[in-house]
């Protein structure tokens, strides 16, 4: 009976903050990482038909890189990394389409479907809602660096995107685009979750990783941090405390704050029911990011 009674006591917790997310669309990034763990990805998919059918609206942007590598391997073409970006020539980019957009993109959709939702693929091969152009990025020198075919996005069709979410139905989107004369690019999907919730005016931004959040010491997996202003963040990163890897995200979580995104959260995928915890209990187990407390 005190099992039971807990349960209940749980639901009730989460009724205010379903009422408070009612409506409000919500973009969720799922890693790489995630998508070849097939446990953990069970239940990000439970979490996201669960938010979609107590009245939220996610949007699902997901990479692949791993993927891809493996299957550049098997081609005999070695990956190559420049400015944290995946180099991308006429070759790497067919196989990032094949791979990103067409089999994981399915496969997300499929999964999604057989517990009980209703997915919707957005790529190449159905309804392409992603417009960019080719990414410029400059050396030192202030030449420019090579990076084959990588984008960033300029525009995004959001009609399409809010009548699917309006209909029920759950936008699975990769992380690549074309332009507007139908070149295709392939995009970091960090980059792509970021420009999506700032057109979409998102209520909240979550990227799921494996990594639990902002870490007072890396070393420390419980050392999280709960809960960060931006000002707070810029002093983490200035004192040294976020460093490495964390802090383009973080930087990017800033960005997409300063845009209109009211929070941006960074949360461990591979813990079981990460997103609802994170979302639907006062405590979450992240670190969200806002703009003042």
């Amino acid at each position: 009976m005190e099992q039971a009674i807990q349960k209940a006591n749980t639901l009730i917790e989460a009724l205010g903050w379903i009422r408070q997310f009612r409506d409000k669309t919500t973009v969720i990034k799922v890693g790489g990482s995630m998508v070849d763990n097939v446990d953990a990805l069970r239940f990000i998919l439970l979490d996201i038909h669960f938010m979609e059918t107590v009245g939220m609206r996610p949007v699902i942007v997901h990479g692949g890189g791993k993927r891809i590598s493996i299957a550049m391997e098997e081609a005999g073409i070695e990956p190559r990394f420049v400015e944290g970006r995946r180099y991308t020539d006429q070759k790497t980019l067919e196989i990032a389409e094949q791979v990103l957009a067409r089999e994981t993109n399915n496969y997300l959709a499929e999964e999604f479907e057989k517990i009980g939702g209703r997915a919707m693929t957005l790529n190449f091969d159905s309804t392409p809602v992603l417009t960019g152009k080719p990414l410029e990025l400059f050396d030192p020198t202030g030449q420019p660096i090579d990076l084959g075919f990588v984008g960033e996005i300029t525009k995004v069709d959001r009609l399409v995107i809010d009548n699917l979410c309006y209909a029920g139905q759950v936008p699975f989107i990769p992380s690549m685009c074309e332009t507007e004369e139908g070149q295709k690019l392939n995009v970091n999907a960090d980059t792509v979750a970021t420009k999506l919730a700032q057109e979409l005016n998102a209520d909240k931004l979550i990227i799921l990783s494996d990594v639990p959040g902002v870490l007072r010491d890396p070393s420390d997996p419980s050392s999280i941090i709960s809960s960060l202003t931006v000002d707070e963040a810029r002093d983490l990163i200035a004192d040294g405390t976020i460093s490495a890897g964390m802090i383009p995200k973080v930087e990017a979580c800033i960005e997409t704050i300063n845009r209109g995104v009211r929070k941006v959260h960074i949360i461990d995928g591979s813990v079981r029911h990460s997103l609802l915890l994170e979302i639907y209990t006062s405590s979450g187990i992240g670190t969200v990011i806002c703009d003042r407390r």
